[in-house]
């Protein structure tokens, strides 16, 4: 299964998740809201993101959402990228060491930071 078809498969299962062409890329929203951008990276290319995640490619890297003790659990991870757009958002290459599990999991997380309270209600989330 490809990147695009596992990620595409984990956002979508989430409620009134949507997704989009992004300006490269695909991204994930719940009500206008990115929670997951997915993008592959070639010859350096596009450049903001190759620099953020340390390499020119080839690569596939997710861009989602994270807070409190997680974050910077994730931040001091191999294969995680803080890119610098902001104090929440860190980025993840991926590839063929992700536990696809715990994949499941981050963005189940983005989600919940970026959803509102009723819909995330909705998800039968681990005590």
């Amino acid at each position: 299964m490809s990147w695009d078809a596992t990620v595409r498969r984990m956002c979508l299962a989430l409620p009134e998740t949507y997704e989009e062409q992004a300006w490269v890329g695909e991204r994930w929203r719940i009500r206008g809201r990115t929670f997951a951008h997915l993008l592959e990276i070639r010859d350096g290319t596009p450049p903001a993101f190759a620099k953020a995640a340390g390499t020119d490619g080839p690569a596939h890297v997710l861009i989602f959402r994270s807070r409190g003790i997680e974050l910077d659990a994730l931040s001091k991870r191999d294969g995680f990228f803080a890119p610098g757009w902001g104090p929440e958002i860190i980025g993840m290459k991926l590839d063929g060491s992700v536990d696809r599990v715990e994949l499941g999991e981050l963005i189940t997380e983005s989600y919940c930071n970026r959803a509102p309270k009723k819909l995330v209600a909705l998800l039968d989330l681990p005590e």
